[in-house]
């Protein structure tokens, strides 16, 4: 079977949304859907796990996703900016790089900000051409 992430670079599959930012070593894109702020930085090379990542990618992913925190931080002034590396659902590495929007009622957990029906309506578009210049 075919890596979703793998298909989301060439734009394809039910992952793919709006690019951020690409370089050789890695794509910054924002979720599909509604929830304005939440990114993925992903290694262009199909690879599992961080600590299967060369040196390069590693100073790639990083800086890509402290670029991504702060444009999020400026554009959206969110309570919180996370950041997880989990893994688990796709063995391609991926980051996630995403807010909790001011406001969010405490019950919703960290991981659960995207499913508030609360958060502001943005067009995403429009935000991902803004991130772009923190890049």
């Amino acid at each position: 079977m075919e890596c979703a992430i793998c298909a989301k670079h060439r734009g394809e599959g039910p992952l793919a949304g709006p690019v951020v930012w690409a370089d050789d070593a890695v794509v910054v894109s924002h979720r599909p859907g509604e929830f304005p702020g939440y990114l993925f930085v992903e290694t262009r090379r199909h690879v599992a796990a961080l600590d299967k990542l060369t040196s390069d990618e590693v100073s790639a992913v990083s800086h890509a996703a402290w670029c991504a925190a702060r444009g999020l931080r400026a554009e959206l002034t969110p309570e919180h900016v996370f950041s997880a590396i989990a893994g688990r659902s796709v063995a391609h590495f991926h980051q996630h790089v995403f807010v909790r929007h001011r406001g969010t009622p405490e019950e919703i957990g960290w991981m659960d900000s995207p499913l508030w029906t609360g958060t502001p309506v943005l067009d995403i578009g429009v935000l991902c051409r803004r991130l772009a210049d923190y890049f």
